[in-house]
């Protein structure tokens, strides 16, 4: 069996097996549906009005993935400009894709669409080879990418439920599957805004052109009793992000973090010497400036990095786009074989995506495994392995299949 015919009927299986959970949206008559077809590109514009009608189709038609529509339209069926948009719910995508993490240069792999010369860590933007512009990029879903997704997307929800007024019934906190997760906002408030409003939304959460001056740190606010004051723990908004950012930062930050966001040696050493009572000073009265040879503009630059630690890093062109088709909640992902799971936004730290979200558990696979990292899956670890015959459960193997890791060899 080829290992594309042993992803096609394992997913198969999993749409015609009794554990399988399909997720419709709200409103389903009025989503469009996509589905992407093992080798035979994307079907869109298809339309259903019952979750029994859409698990006949699942059934039915092998897709390595299926997608309904943010938007809500007349005609779902009909082409783009001829559909009647009634309007969207809000949706972001975080992807470790978008964040810098120390592993990318450890498990991510590029091969030169030319050549098939291979690398690991940041894509070159040149074959160094070939000199060929154009790569393959195999991207790997590891626990410290997930995390760091998954830091994102709790200072999102922060952001969406404590500065945006939206309850724990309107947001939706999903696993997508791959790298990431997914956040969906359904709410009248706003279901018909503009791709220019979300864009605001987009630029609010991520702290987009946000200029501490207007936030505490203004030359109005620089001294009180000897000291600058103007940002607080206690108070709302992006002025308490700024404050928990500087003092999250100054907390945990070494010499190395201090020197690189510009800070000179003498510098680094005040405030490391009076680390502890900075903090004090941050927590019960919002002031700080009272070191000696460190000066104003030295705690804006900590107050802008602390905006940085504070953002949360969004896929901005998914929430702008009214018209996006996000992955279906149930499905699985074409790149993983995981399935894309909902849970509760309470839950959110004790979330395990390598738990929670796999699938295809019965049997096992004979697979030649080419080159993977150590991973787990449940309580079970795996790997590393390197140019070697092993056998797996089918849902490690279906992983190493679909990420082009693997071929199966029975």
């Amino acid at each position: 069996m080829s290992s594309q015919k042993f992803i096609e009927r394992k997913f198969g299986d999993y749409y015609k097996g009794n554990d399988v959970n399909i997720c419709v949206p709200t409103s389903i008559g009025e989503r469009e549906f996509g589905f992407l077809l093992f080798e035979k590109g994307m079907l869109r514009h298809m339309s259903f009005t019952t979750k029994e009608a859409l698990e006949s189709f699942l059934e039915a038609t092998m897709c390595s993935d299926v997608y309904y529509s943010c938007a809500y339209y007349e005609s779902p069926k009909a082409e783009m400009d001829r559909k009647g948009w009634l309007g969207a719910d809000l949706i972001f995508d975080i992807d470790a894709d978008h964040i810098p993490t120390s592993c990318e240069r450890v498990h991510d792999k590029w091969i030169c669409g030319n050549c098939s010369f291979s690398g690991r860590g940041i894509t070159p933007k040149k074959c160094p080879v070939c000199g060929s512009e154009k790569f393959n990029v195999s991207t790997w879903p590891c626990e410290v990418c997930l995390n760091s997704a998954k830091k994102e997307t709790a200072k999102l929800l922060e952001s969406l439920m404590q500065d945006f007024g939206f309850c724990d019934k309107e947001v939706r906190v999903f696993f997508s599957g791959h790298r990431g997760y997914h956040v969906h906002v359904e709410s009248e408030v706003i279901k018909t805004l503009g791709a220019v409003a979300r864009k605001e939304i987009v630029d609010y959460v991520s702290g987009l052109g946000l200029d501490v001056s207007f936030h505490g740190l203004g030359e109005k606010n620089r001294r009180v009793m000897n000291a600058y004051q103007g940002v607080r723990l206690d108070d709302s908004g992006w002025r308490k992000r700024v404050a928990l950012g500087m003092h999250n930062f100054i907390l945990n930050a070494d010499e190395q973090d201090l020197r690189d966001i510009g800070l000179r040696e003498n510098i680094v050493e005040a405030i490391l010497w009076n680390r502890d009572s900075i903090l004090k000073s941050l927590l019960e009265t919002g002031t700080w400036g009272f070191i000696k040879g460190v000066g104003f503009k030295t705690w804006r630059k900590i107050a802008n990095h602390g905006v940085k630690l504070q953002s949360a890093k969004i896929d901005t062109v998914v929430t702008t786009d009214i018209h996006r088709l996000i992955r279906l909640t149930g499905t699985l992902h074409g790149k993983t074989g995981f399935k894309k799971v909902e849970f509760p936004v309470s839950a959110i730290d004790d979330f395990d995506p390598f738990d929670s979200a796999i699938t295809l558990k019965e049997a096992t696979a004979t697979v030649f495994v080419s080159d993977a990292p150590e991973f787990r899956l449940g309580d079970e670890m795996f790997g590393p392995y390197k140019s070697q015959k092993v056998e797996l459960p089918t849902a490690a193997a279906v992983l190493l299949t679909c990420k082009g890791r693997a071929e199966v060899l029975e």
